[in-house]
């Protein structure tokens, strides 16, 4: 076996929580059952590791073993990767039958036509999930393992979520392999990015709950005790306002749990406004600034923040419409031939 490819299952077996490695190894399937059976799971990682390695010797595992463990790790831990979600585009409507072996074979062949050194590994899931991963080289390079491409496309869908290696070059040649391979036309970045895949993927699949026009709002359950000598109107007001800004709030996030998003950025192009009169700019600049909102759980924290009386309900469109655009990334242009005041999100 390659030192190079020892030295990647050692540190790829490293990275795994300690109580887990059996289980991550039983998935692998590259380890029979008897040789499992021979590994101490009680002692340090580091030795653990080493082991594994001896096992994997005497079964002379290559990097296409190497690669698909790291894919089984990639899966189970995909929160700590940023996705990125693609979409692709057709020149007709039509459906055409999905064959795996033809995706592989035209994906593979494109890719090593524009770029001989890669390593190119498939693994597929039961949700229809095809994970791919490469490992990028050079003309005079082998591929390097430690920052590959993670590719993760639903077979018969035109969305598709990229973990991009940090070597930027290679990004296009993906994105070009990818519309041969599943005979599309066109490939475009949809501004829509989390650590959470499964959110990602609820939100383009369009998976998350959304009962605006069904939902009836229940008695909110107040869990404030008013004072004995309390004003009546005051106290209604009170619950009318509250009871108005949880209908309002189920209007617009609904009622089930919300995608995992980690923040939302807007770009802001937009003319400085000021009196005439007072001649503050000679030239007409465009103002720029950024705003990013973070978060845990951006939309649950977006959600909480009229009923903590922290806003006003209803929220700006510009935070409520993340969901249902697809996108966190935004850019604020004013509106053309309106007036100087309006602005716009695309």
């Amino acid at each position: 076996m390659d030192e190079t490819v020892a030295e990647y299952i050692r540190r790829t077996v490293l990275k795994i929580p300690k109580d887990e490695i059996k289980t991550m190894l039983q998935k692998w399937g590259f380890l029979s059952q008897a040789q499992l059976q021979t590994l101490n799971f009680h002692q340090i990682k580091d030795n653990i590791s080493q082991e594994v390695v001896q096992l994997c010797e005497e079964n002379s595992a290559d990097i296409k073993q190497a690669a698909v463990l790291d894919i089984i790790y990639n899966h189970i831990y995909q929160n700590k990767r940023m996705w990125s979600v693609y979409q692709m585009k057709k020149s007709g409507e039509e459906l055409e039958y999905f064959d795996i072996t033809d995706f592989k074979k035209k994906f593979k062949r494109r890719l090593r036509s524009a770029l001989k050194n890669v390593t190119i590994t498939f693994k597929e899931y039961e949700d229809n999930a095809i994970w791919i991963r490469v490992a990028w080289g050079t003309p005079h390079k082998k591929p390097n393992q430690y920052k590959p491409s993670y590719v993760v496309y639903h077979s018969q869908t035109p969305y598709v979520f990229i973990s991009s290696s940090v070597l930027k070059s290679t990004l296009p040649l993906l994105c070009q392999a990818l519309i041969v391979a599943s005979n599309y036309h066109d490939i475009r970045e949809m501004e829509l990015r989390s650590h959470s895949l499964n959110s990602l993927k609820d939100i383009v699949f369009k998976r998350y709950s959304q009962n605006f026009q069904t939902c009836t709002p229940k008695p909110l359950q107040g869990g404030n005790v008013e004072p004995e000598n309390a004003d009546r109107r005051i106290v209604e007001e009170n619950r009318s306002e509250k009871e108005r800004i949880h209908k309002l709030n189920q209007e617009v996030f609904g009622s089930g749990p919300l995608p995992k998003l980690e923040f939302a950025q807007y770009r802001l192009e937009t003319m400085f406004k000021s009196d005439p009169k007072l001649d503050v700019l000679d030239k007409k600049e465009p103002f720029r600034c950024l705003v990013k909102f973070s978060s845990p759980h951006l939309l649950e924290s977006l959600k909480s923040l009229a009923p903590a009386g922290m806003a006003d309900a209803p929220l700006s469109p510009l935070l409520t419409c993340i969901p249902h655009k697809a996108r966190n990334y935004f850019k604020i242009r004013e509106k053309k031939g309106l007036y100087p005041e309006s602005f716009v999100s695309p």
